[in-house]
């Protein structure tokens, strides 16, 4: 017998965490385990991506908090009786403790994707995890250094675990480059920099917007790419970029239900987002063979070293995020180099399959029996 995992999301709207349910509900499969996920509020364009969409449960909350959605969970549990339930960051998980009794009717498994925002960092919300912490059988995280945050705030070590984000690395891989960029209708001789995900104020489209603004008077051969589409900034980004004099070479592309022709346009993708557990835009691109430029933590430390795969750097603000850029600019070559050992590096250490693994015993570990 399969053993039945339901997932409990907000939605599968597109987004770094979405893919990674994604891509565990799908490869776990061979695995033995049969997949369902319950949506808080909607479905989300991602649903389509998954083997067995018809398992996907719209729970239709709406607003605030809604006990509605916690009935509904419990008769989604009722239906389903799943050997284990895996929720994903502090909304999901306040729905899952209420409706399985603090995790006495069917284990929890949790799942942090991004390290805490600062007002999650408040007494009074580090009060709130701790108690929801205790209705978990084990907590994982997706980097290491998100593991060391929550261990440093006095979180039970002995339920933690970090589980790197995995990459299909043949979904995700390098192209020529100059017929790619035909296709998209990009310049062939441009030098790309990208930024892939939803337009939410933690991944600063608008800083590297600033920077790019500095950068492009000394570099006419430079563009910019935004990949996805949604978020609350979306709108501001799109005015902003249409503004600029130099909105020719910037390009928003909205959502993509297959990003890796985008990636392999790219010369560099770049990440100045402050709160990313480990960034599945990164595994992509580097899976693609290319480099990044990554912010100061964020899971970036677990990925790459500086001058190998990529950057790391601080890029808090624009002119340091513009100082970064064009020390790359000037080293073209770098780049190639150094997207070639990221692809080396994605292949070794950071593979779909490890994934799967350790999330596999993970639930095996933890799963209801009876």
């Amino acid at each position: 017998m399969n053993t039945r995992v339901l997932h409990v999301v907000t939605s599968l709207e597109p987004g770094g965490m979405e893919n990674g349910v994604c891509n565990l509900a799908n490869g776990l499969s061979s695995f033995g385990f049969e997949t369902h996920v319950a949506c808080l509020e909607r479905r989300g364009a991602f649903a389509d991506r998954l083997l067995t969409p018809a398992n996907v449960h719209v729970l239709g909350k709406r607003g605030g908090f809604s006990l509605r959605a916690v009935w509904a969970l419990m008769r989604t549990l009722r239906r389903l009786r799943p050997h284990i339930v895996h929720s994903h960051n502090l909304g999901p998980l306040i729905y899952t403790a209420i409706a399985t009794f603090g995790g006495r009717t069917y284990p929890i498994l949790h799942g942090e994707h991004s390290r805490l925002a600062p007002w999650e960092l408040a007494p009074r919300r580090l009060r709130q995890r701790h108690k929801l912490y205790r209705a978990c059988r084990a907590i994982h995280t997706v980097s290491q250094s998100q593991l060391d945050e929550l261990i440093q705030l006095d979180f039970p070590r002995e339920k933690l675990n970090a589980i790197a984000n995995g990459v299909d690395i043949t979904r995700f891989a390098p192209t020529d480059r100059i017929a790619t960029r035909s296709t998209l209708g990009l310049p062939a001789n441009a030098t790309v920099l990208g930024l892939v995900g939803r337009f939410g104020p933690f991944k600063r489209h608008d800083v590297l917007l600033a920077a790019f603004e500095e950068i492009a008077p000394r570099h006419p051969e430079v563009h910019l790419l935004f990949i996805g589409g949604g978020g609350s900034e979306e709108e501001r980004i799109r005015k902003l970029s249409a503004a600029s004099p130099h909105s020719v070479r910037i390009h928003l592309t909205g959502f993509q239900r297959d990003p890796a022709p985008f990636y392999n346009a790219l010369d560099l993708l770049v990440i100045p987002s402050v709160n990313e557990g480990m960034s599945n835009a990164a595994l992509e691109a580097m899976a693609c063979a290319v480099p990044v430029l990554g912010n100061l933590g964020c899971g970036h430390e677990q990925l790459l070293t500086t001058g190998e795969e990529g950057v790391l750097a601080d890029l808090t603000t624009a002119p340091f995020l513009c100082s970064a850029i064009s020390e790359l600019l000037a080293y073209p070559q770098a780049l190639v180099d150094m997207g070639r050992r990221a692809r080396t590096t994605l292949e070794q250490r950071f593979s779909l399959n490890a994934m799967l693994e350790a999330y596999a015993q993970l639930y095996r570990a933890h799963v209801r029996t009876d």
